[in-house]
């Protein structure tokens, strides 16, 4: 029998939301699915009451699934302004086309300069497979 290698552990899915004097940022990272629901969600609560411009940094994101994109989605409701999202890796990419969210986003290829910014929300959470 050949040998096999084995698959790689999953990312565990981290959301993070800093919030600065002109804006909010909400870093995303690893694996985003139910296991993260909870925490995206609150993490979009807030930046929502911030009512400032928004910047989701995705280009860490390993997988997403529905329940995450449309979490996102809600930015788009609930905000003045259209979310930025700043590199989005291929999976974040490919569901921003398919759900048609990417209309409503705008998507920046480049990271400005981050000022120094105070956490607010925190979490990481790991997902099994």
């Amino acid at each position: 029998m050949a040998a096999h290698s084995p698959l790689p552990e999953p990312e565990p899915g981290t959301v993070a939301l800093f919030a600065m004097e002109d804006r909010v940022r909400l870093v995303l990272s690893g694996e985003l699915d139910l296991a993260t629901k909870a925490d995206l969600l609150h993490a979009v609560r807030e930046a929502v009451r911030y009512d400032q411009p928004v910047e989701v940094d995705t280009r860490h994101v390993t997988f997403m699934d529905s329940s995450a994109i449309a979490t996102l989605s809600r930015l788009t409701q609930h905000t003045d302004q259209r979310p930025i999202f700043i590199s989005p890796s291929d999976v974040v990419r490919f569901l921003l086309d398919v759900t048609m969210i990417g209309e409503l986003v705008d998507v920046v290829d480049h990271d400005g300069a981050l000022p120094a910014a105070t956490a607010v929300h925190q979490a990481s959470v790991t997902t099994s497979a």
